[in-house]
């Protein structure tokens, strides 16, 4: 048997990486649209009703029209955009937070898959909440160091053109140095980040723009002064290992005081063209940070939109992606 998958949204990013992970798979068949009718509704409407799993690679406005022209009850919509994150009718597609959230996706048809910086900090900070270490009310600095391509054509357009990065001595070209955006400190991911996490206060955000094609790593700093009881980075590391024990994408590594890393650096990429993600605990008694890696092509995007494929058809989570060593 075959499973029939739509990708609506087929020619950008993450439809094309979606595209990449099927097409190497014998149990899976793509519904093909003509591109000539790519934006014509009934066209779309009719292969979306006739797949079994449809994935909305879309501006969030044109994805919730595809999801309103699906009137098959059996045919699952993963929605790769914004644009149902928040919203209390659709599952949150991040099964590794609780038991509880994996099975809600295996029984959903509504999965809204979620974002790339919030797949990162949710992963490290949600165990912290739920253990009762953080709580939900503590004021959250974080920060991502992240790839162009997560900006879509046009970002990795000027990021890859003739030049752009090429630099010398004495001289430092704008795109070859990080660079800070949303410095208005609201990022579109945040509402999805406090609604899982439970945070009844607004973390404070700020993501980087890398001069690499992709990769990611968000970091969360910890205060001891914030928990509810003494912890040390051992024990921090702890609750997140126990928290994530048996899941098959997600590494916490081992404590270190004084980490080796590369060279005593963290490789942002150390996750790219897999699933995985790896959580790190920094610090010492004083101050910490949590910092989780993942692909944010993966992870953060198609990888993660397969793997609730997966789980919603009943075949095993790690199905056509590439998990840990």
């Amino acid at each position: 048997m075959k499973f029939r998958v739509f990708v609506d949204g087929q020619e950008g990013t993450t439809g094309l990486q979606i595209h990449e992970r099927l097409n190497l798979r014998e149990d899976v068949e793509i519904l093909s649209i003509d591109p000539e009718k790519r934006k014509d509704p009934a066209v779309r409407k009719e292969l979306i009703n006739a797949s079994d799993v449809t994935f909305l690679c879309l501006p969030d406005d044109a994805a919730k029209e595809s999801a309103a022209l699906c009137s098959n009850p059996k045919t699952r919509i993963i929605d790769a955009s914004t644009a149902h994150r928040t919203n209390p009718g659709w599952v949150y597609g991040l099964p590794e937070i609780a038991a509880e959230q994996y099975e809600k996706i295996a029984q959903s048809t509504r999965i809204a898959n979620p974002g790339c910086h919030a797949t990162a900090f949710i992963l490290g900070i949600y165990p912290l909440i739920q253990s009762g270490l953080v709580s939900a009310s503590a004021a959250l600095a974080s920060y991502s160091i992240t790839g162009y391509s997560g900006g879509g054509k046009k970002l990795i357009a000027t990021y890859e053109a003739d030049g752009a990065q090429c630099s010398a001595p004495g001289k430092s070209p704008a795109l070859f140095a990080p660079r800070p955006y949303a410095l208005s400190l609201f990022h579109k991911h945040v509402p999805e980040m406090m609604k899982v996490c439970s945070l009844t206060t607004v973390p404070f955000f700020n993501p980087v723009l890398g001069p690499f094609y992709k990769g990611m790593a968000v970091t969360t700093a910890l205060f001891p002064q914030q928990f509810s009881k003494k912890a040390a980075p051992e024990e921090v590391a702890r609750i997140l290992s126990e928290h994530y024990a048996g899941r098959p994408f997600v590494q916490v590594m081992p404590y270190e005081a004084n980490p080796v890393l590369d060279g005593g650096a963290l490789n942002c990429t150390i996750c790219n063209d897999t699933n995985n993600a790896r959580i790190y605990v920094f610090g010492n008694k004083d101050v910490m940070q949590v910092t989780t890696v993942i692909d944010n092509l993966g992870k953060g995007a198609s990888g993660a939109a397969v793997q609730n494929m997966n789980i919603a058809l009943g075949l095993a989570e790690t199905t056509g992606l590439k998990g840990l060593l």
